[in-house]
């Protein structure tokens, strides 16, 4: 695969070739986390600046280990203790961090935006790990590679996203990428928190949990921000789990061998019952191990690329 990005900011700017492109290489890399020595020198002497100035553990800990993986270096920035916090403005630290020479820099912001904002100002890769509700790109493609490895063929399949729509850039990176590859979508949540635009959105909502998984062949357990209820767009938690938490009489009305997903952290109980999140049918371990790979496949393509280009 000929690899001509210098960014990934966006689902949208992939190809559903390069998608599946990336699945393919992917599976390769994964095969690299069962050996007894789980390293190949494939990017020695490359570095990656890790900035999260969001909380993270999933996507910051993936990006570190598939990195090490491949003989990168790599190093840590969070807005604790950084420059950020006296007040210096995203462009300025953008250019002391190119100033360091990082081969890409992984970058996660509340801003949405901040991610294209930095890719503009800078040299080196920039890799959106989550900017605000805007996008998280390699979630989405992360979520997809656990699905690819059991379905191979998306059309004719029928994803169901579940939950805080509006807040969510997993909801937003996921429809684009699922639907890119030719894959039915299908929304369910409280009235509250669906986006005011949604009918512009290439999706089917739903108000019924029970209608929602009717013939669906995954649903994706979207993450709860707590804050939503504090604000007043949910009467209690209790009535959200009672409407819209998924049970296993749900699943019961999915197509047989339906997978349930969750990017993580979950609230057990309120999203999803304990049952179903630890059943044979969950895909949410699965998921970080996908992530892994579909780092390491992203960190090959950018930092050989650069390597291409400079030649």
């Amino acid at each position: 695969m000929e690899w001509t990005h210098k960014d990934l900011l966006s689902v949208t700017q992939l190809t559903s070739a390069e998608i599946l492109d990336i699945f393919h290489l992917a599976e390769n890399f994964e095969e690299i986390g069962t050996r007894p020595v789980k390293k190949t020198p494939t990017l020695r002497g490359k570095s990656v600046l890790l900035f999260f100035a969001e909380p993270s553990t999933r996507t910051k800990t993936s990006f570190d280990i598939a990195a090490k993986r491949l003989s990168a270096d790599t190093f840590s920035l969070a807005t604790s203790g950084s420059s950020l916090e006296k007040g210096e403005d995203l462009r300025d630290t953008g250019l002391t961090l190119q100033a360091m020479q990082p081969d890409a820099i992984v970058i996660r912001h509340s801003q949405s935006g901040s991610a294209d904002f930095l890719a503009q100002q800078l040299q080196c890769s920039v890799i959106n790990a989550g900017d605000g509700w805007h996008a998280h790109p390699t979630q989405a493609l992360l979520d997809g590679f656990s699905l690819y490895k059991l379905w191979g063929e998306f059309r004719g399949r029928t994803l169901l996203l579940l939950g805080d729509i509006a807040h969510s850039r997993v909801a937003r990176s996921d429809i684009e990428l699922f639907t890119k590859l030719g894959a039915s979508v299908r929304l369910c949540g409280p009235r509250t928190l669906l986006p005011r635009y949604i009918r512009d959105w290439p999706v089917t909502v739903y108000s019924d949990l029970e209608e929602a998984c009717r013939g669906v062949d995954a649903v994706q357990c979207l993450r709860l921000q707590l804050e939503r209820q504090r604000s007043g767009l949910l009467p209690s938690l209790r009535e959200y789990a009672t409407r819209f938490g998924l049970r296993k009489r749900h699943m019961e009305l999915a197509r047989p061998g339906a997978r349930i997903m969750h990017p993580g952290p979950l609230n057990r109980g309120i999203e999803i019952d304990s049952d179903l999140a630890d059943s044979p049918e969950s895909l949410i371990l699965d998921q970080v191990s996908s992530g892994i790979a579909i780092r390491m496949t992203l960190l090959y393509l950018f930092l050989t690329s650069i390597s291409r280009r400079s030649e």
